[in-house]
């Protein structure tokens, strides 16, 4: 079995639009100490991260504690949106949710964010069979992976997650790579 963790980081600040360089807030600071908690008892064997901040920072603390490096991977980062910032993310996220090959001009359609995120996930399932894995993700992404082993995970469940940071989400895998158990793990 490989044991797959998926951490959606903790709450950034939202003053800084810059995707790749956007920091936690002083509470997503403090709330990263409950997601080295709940791992701390997991044998956890490899660290990785999308390579956006507020993602690598957030599984920062672990790594830290259990002396692991954290390898960041680019695939496993956030959707880009766009060039510019989205004032009405819920009405774009809805459309995006409801045809997965929706997308602005500069951006990716969830289509894409999800082949990128299982793509990536398939290579390190074939790289560290057997171990148990945390990987720092994003809300979007995330889900994108979700609904790709459950596909009745759809917009209403992004939206009830939409806010819950840090969030976790277990993947158990068999020897064949088959997926055999999602465990979403509320923090809070």
């Amino acid at each position: 079995m490989t044991r797959v963790y998926f951490v959606r980081h903790a709450e950034p600040n939202y003053n800084n639009h810059d995707d790749m360089l956007r920091e936690l807030s002083p509470k997503g600071m403090e709330d990263r100490k409950l997601v080295t908690a709940f791992l701390s008892d997991k044998n956890i064997d490899v660290v990785l991260s999308s390579p956006f901040k507020r993602a690598v920072d957030t599984v920062a603390d672990f790594a830290e504690k259990e002396d692991l490096p954290i390898e960041t991977i680019d695939d496993f980062r956030e959707r880009r949106v766009d060039s510019c910032w989205i004032e009405d993310f819920n009405a774009f996220a809805q459309k995006q949710w409801s045809d997965f090959d929706y997308k602005l001009s500069d951006g990716e359609c969830l289509g894409e964010v999800q082949s990128r995120n299982i793509t990536a996930l398939n290579t390190v399932l074939d790289k560290y069979p057997g171990k148990n894995i945390v990987i720092g993700s994003h809300g979007t992404a995330l889900s994108t992976i979700i609904n790709y082993y459950d596909s009745s995970f759809g917009y209403d469940d992004f939206e009830i997650i939409r806010f819950v940071m840090p969030w976790i989400v277990e993947f158990v895998f068999d020897n064949d790579k088959k997926c055999i158990e999602i465990n979403k793990y509320n923090l809070k």
